[in-house]
């Protein structure tokens, strides 16, 4: 499942296109491991919001612990 993020417009909250760069920069990942890891990217956004920042942390860290469970079931099938 791919983190959504939100949008204010209008003091309305709605569903984005996909983070900002600065966002993504805030979250600890960079555009390019952004788009390897299918997280949505907005290029136009300019805007930085805390709670996107926030669901941005959550879906790396559950991505990394994913990640770490994958390499190691390779490393016991190696002959």
């Amino acid at each position: 499942m791919q983190p959504q993020p939100t949008v204010q417009r209008k003091h309305k909250n709605r569903r984005g296109r996909g983070f900002s760069r600065a966002e993504l920069r805030e979250a600890g990942t960079d555009f390019k491991r952004a788009l390897k890891y299918r997280i949505p990217v907005d290029r136009r956004r300019r805007t930085k919001y805390e709670s996107n920042i926030e669901i941005l942390k959550r879906s790396l860290q559950n991505l990394g612990s994913k990640k770490k469970k994958k390499s190691k079931s390779l490393d016991k099938k190696k002959i």
